[in-house]
């Protein structure tokens, strides 16, 4: 009989002296720690993302409008607030410059403002001369500026007393240079003028309080608070918060890190414990024979669930710290991409603390000792003799826990698949996700059964392959378990993958596609920055140009879905200046309802997929905020089918303008005579429809790679979890290989059968993982597009190719090596 403390040595002595049958749950674990801490990094990073204070750094209050629009979702005890960033900037009344300055201890309160404005070709950034007091701004020359008048940076080469026009939102204006500073790329206007060019007359971007000598930060912030109220939903901030004033982007880069780290980090992470645990659970399962033997000699159920949490004890903590390091790296890689590619600002950091690592740790533990407890179960019950008999054949595909669960989300996976096969837009693509959760979830529960059924069906024609052929759909079909375990991993590989890259390429094809054919100018005249505020107009009177409109390009937010599922979405959005009948000359937006000659202020025309995400039409009215976050309701005159290509929402650029940081047209659209794009060149470059085609590609390249990079973490964290574990299967095959040997098998023969063997996993594998992600695809893309998924064929052959030659690596080279250290004879 056991002493009460042989299962620690026990286990001490299975880790010690028996490593390889642990390396494969030791490599699985690693994996999953790497994943789990990588994406809890970049989580905790977008969580607490700061930018310090830099115009601001003298001020120590500073109120700006809430950056964010706030959405009750849901009712009752289930509400909650969700917001979304605006994709411009919110603004104060300059009314409450006065009110800051009022509040006691407050020194100056200074209203700033900040836009672009232009001296013929040279890019400037305009603010109140008050500001100057902020940075330090000192005069080299001349004076402060009044109404009228504008100090400019040395680098103009403008003198003091001379007249310059610089072209500013509210239009081009001439201007008597009253002073020069050293800044760099600055114009300074007066306050009150500054406010009135900067296009949202009456309106601040924020305002700056100075605090009289001895007033604390915390006090004068209080003041400030009282003194302003909650005046256009104003918020009044202090230390690093200052700099998510003056950095917008700091909120896109927030929402673009909590979203990979949580949405992205969640599914992740549901894959790796999934994984880990089959792993767990085989490496346990193929060692029945060995706990069966403990049972004989007398071990109690008890102990061997003890010994098997012990082990798991020794091994998961070592795994879970060590895969820490290459998360880590990760997260770095992941992180340093984002900010080369301008999706986070630079002054942001990586935020590593010691959270993420011990959560994945934990996780890691929590999941070797969960696998392992269930896949203790049955051995640990069985009677000794019982256990024995049961060790040498595998037991049924069908249990009573887990198939009536995997029928279950068989089922469910059905239902969404209906659900969004008869719904359109967000909710089509939304029913689609649960698709492919639950179709997932099916595959793990009903692996040996859904093994057994593939060795059947693809083992019928490998029985025509001859003894090899023969030999691996019997082992197939009398050991499924051992092939679930196999074709599980490939499943969430080639599913994974192949939805977030086929998704990919079919939104791309259908921008594409619907960009070439939206686009009907002859040719489209754009700058790297912003044209000057009256391009269009001057392409309008140049000789020989019919039409010209000019493109104003931002986004508004729009609220998409109902119930839970109900969120403000940023939607791209178009300006035009010109009416709607001149936009039907340069470009097809291929109207289905509706007329574009009724596009004047006040009114809209919608995408399609759009109208059918918000369930409204033409004649009704669109519920959005513009982009500072304005209520706006308009009325819809046209829904169209090419938004995609072009852009979901149009409105007249007047509606706009006033919501815009910079209201400057991006492109125009002219219909014109050759000899007249000659002249055209003087606004800025000029290029037919396919150059405009192609450059357009590039603002699309962020989600390419971002789809790209998430296909590549989940697809090659489950292959290598599938290599693992068909090494792991291999290898603990010995004695059936060299007993095959022994009854005459050649090692040809052998070979071969691990050959079809792989073929069978890896082409069951792949196929159902193709399978679920079509499943997926379909009615996603008719949602979100409106048209059936793309798959390029010589991709799709490379995720089959690849998936193929890596099973049967994996397979093949352990069964070498297993052959060649037997006893078999020849």
């Amino acid at each position: 009989m056991f002493s009460p403390h042989a299962p620690n040595g026990l286990a001490r002595a299975a880790v010690r002296f028996k490593p390889s049958s642990f390396i494969g749950t030791f490599v699985a674990l690693l994996l999953a720690a790497a994943i789990v801490s990588a994406c809890g990094i970049l989580l905790e990073t977008g969580l607490r993302a700061s930018v310090p204070a830099d115009r601001y750094a003298k001020a120590p209050v500073v109120v700006a409008a809430d950056q964010q629009v706030h959405m009750t979702v849901g009712s009752g005890d289930g509400a909650y607030d969700a917001a979304t960033p605006v994709p411009d900037t919110a603004r104060l009344p300059e009314s409450l410059v006065g009110k800051a300055a009022s509040a006691s201890g407050a020194a100056a309160a200074i209203g700033d403002v900040s836009y672009p404005v232009r001296q013929g070709g040279t890019p400037l950034t305009a603010h109140g001369w008050g500001s100057a007091a902020l940075t330090g701004t000192r005069l080299l020359t001349g004076e402060a500026p009044g109404t009228g008048e504008v100090v400019v940076p040395t680098g103009t080469e403008a003198r003091v007393g001379e007249r310059i026009t610089l072209d500013t939102p509210a239009g081009a204006r001439e201007f008597r240079v009253a002073g020069t500073t050293a800044t760099d790329a600055t114009a300074w206007f007066a306050d009150r003028q500054a406010v009135e060019l900067s296009g949202h007359p009456g309106r601040v971007d924020a305002i700056a309080v100075l605090a009289t000598r001895g007033t604390a930060t915390d006090t004068l912030a209080a003041q400030v608070r009282e003194a302003v109220g909650h005046t256009a939903r104003a918020e009044v901030h202090t230390g690093d918060d200052r700099g998510a004033v003056e950095d917008a982007e700091l909120a896109g880069a927030t929402e673009l890190l909590v979203g990979l780290g949580g949405s992205f980090g969640g599914v992740a992470t549901m894959v790796a414990v999934f994984t880990a645990a089959g792993t767990v659970a085989l490496s346990i399962g193929q060692r029945s024979r060995e706990f069966a033997l403990l049972r004989a000699i007398g071990a109690t159920p008890r102990q061997l669930r003890r010994s098997i949490a012990t082990e798991s004890l020794l091994i998961a903590p070592l795994a879970g710290a060590l895969g820490c390091l290459p998360g880590i790296a990760l997260a770095h890689w992941w992180f340093g991409q984002l900010q080369d590619r301008g999706a986070i600002p630079g002054p942001v950091d990586l935020h590593v603390s010691w959270l993420p690592p011990a959560i994945a740790t934990a996780a890691t533990m929590l999941t070797a000792l969960c696998a392992g407890y269930f896949a203790a179960r049955k051995p640990s019950k069985s009677k000794p003799g019982q256990a024995l008999a049961q060790s040498a054949v595998e037991r049924p595909p069908f249990g009573w826990i887990r198939t009536p669960l995997g029928i279950a989300a068989l089922v469910g996976g059905g239902i969404f698949a209906g659900v969004a096969a008869s719904t359109s837009g967000d909710d089509a693509a939304n029913a689609a996700l649960g698709v492919v959760m639950f179709f997932m979830l099916a595959v793990g529960l009903l692996g040996p059964l859904i093994a057994r059924i593939c060795a059947a069906v693809i083992g019928l024609p490998l029985r025509a392959a001859g003894a090899s052929g023969s030999l691996a759909a019997a082992n197939s079909r009398t050991n499924s378990r051992r092939l679930a375990s196999a074709i599980t991993p490939i499943v969430l590989a080639m599913a994974f993958s192949s939805t977030l890259v086929f998704m990919q390429t079919s939104e791309e094809r259908v921008i594409a596609h619907q960009q070439r054919d939206a686009i009907t100018a002859d040719h489209i005249v754009s700058a790297p920055g912003p044209l000057a505020s009256d391009a269009t107009e001057r392409a309008a009177a140049t000789p020989g140009v019919t039409t010209a409109v000019g493109l104003l390009r931002s986004s508004v937010l729009v609220p998409i879905g109902s119930g839970g599922d109900r969120t403000l979405q940023s939607i791209s959005a178009q300006g035009i200046t010109g009416s709607g009948s001149d936009l039907a000359e340069v470009q097809d937006l291929d109207v289905r309802t509706g007329s574009l000659t009724g596009l004047r202020p006040g009114t809209v025309a919608i995408d399609t997929t759009l109208a059918g995400s918000t369930k409204v039409g033409t004649g009704d009215r669109l519920a959005l905020r513009l982009p500072d976050g304005t209520k706006a309701n308009p009325k819809i005159v046209a829904v169209y089918g090419r938004g995609l290509g072009t852009s979901l929402v149009t409105f007249p650029a007047a509606d706009l303008k006033a919501h815009l940081t910079s209201p400057y047209a991006s492109d125009i659209l002219v219909r014109a005579t050759p000899a007249a794009a000659q002249k055209l060149t003087a606004l800025g470059t000029v290029t037919d429809r396919s150059g405009y085609a192609a450059a357009q590609d590039k603002n699309r390249e962020l989600n390419a790679w971002a789809n790209t990079v998430m296909a590549a973490v989940l697809g090659g964290f489950a292959a290598v979890a599938a290599v693992n574990t068909l090494v792991m299967t291999v290898l603990d095959r010995r004695r059936e290989l060299t007993m095959l040997r022994l009854v005459g098998s050649t090692r040809r023969q052998v070979m071969g059968m691990i050959r079809w063997e792989a073929l069978l996993v890896t082409v069951a594998g792949a196929a159902l993982g193709i399978a679920i992600a079509l499943a997926t695809l379909f009615p996603m893309m008719k949602g979100l597009t409106g048209e059936s998924p793309y798959i390029p064929p010589a991709l799709l052959g490379t995720f089959v190719a690849a998936t193929v030659g890596l099973g049967l690596a994996a397979a093949l080279i352990p069964a070498r090596a297993a052959l060649r250290t037997s006893a078999a004879r020849p």
